[in-house]
């Protein structure tokens, strides 16, 4: 009877993970254009000695300048983005984080899975008849 009961749980637990990562999988399809990194924004000195910028008492540097950093395979990357685009910019870095976000709960479900279908006391006993049967 006990074991009737664990079996129903687990696949309880395994159709509740199911839904859940297929959840995951439509919210990942939503997904638009993405871009990893930061952006940030810089001042920069020309080093033209008649120029503001190097003002000994109130220096004004040229800016702001805004940069895109990140790695790719690997790989750091930066570079400058137009000020026009930097919404559109940070717009696709927040879209990579919500994937980063929606990738690590879709691994953490089947972790979760797998530990249902390969290590509970119910994957033991159906492994075990598996193996004694002809």
């Amino acid at each position: 009877m006990l074991s009737i009961i664990a079996v129903m749980n687990t696949n309880q637990s395994l159709d509740r993970l199911e839904r859940q990562i297929v959840r995951v999988h439509k919210q990942l399809c939503a997904l638009g254009p993405m871009h990893p990194g930061s952006v940030s924004r810089q001042y920069q000195v020309c080093g033209n000695p008649a120029c503001q910028c190097l003002h000994p008492k109130k220096p004004q540097k040229h800016g702001p300048y805004y940069k895109l950093a990140y790695v790719h395979r690997g790989t750091p990357a930066c570079r400058f983005v137009r000020a026009d685009c930097v919404e559109e910019v940070q717009k696709r870095l927040r879209v990579y984080k919500t994937f980063r976000t929606l990738m690590d709960q879709w691994i953490e479900l089947s972790i979760q899975q797998g530990v249902i279908e390969f290590f509970s006391p119910a994957a033991r006993k159906n492994a075990a008849r598996k193996v004694s049967s002809p």
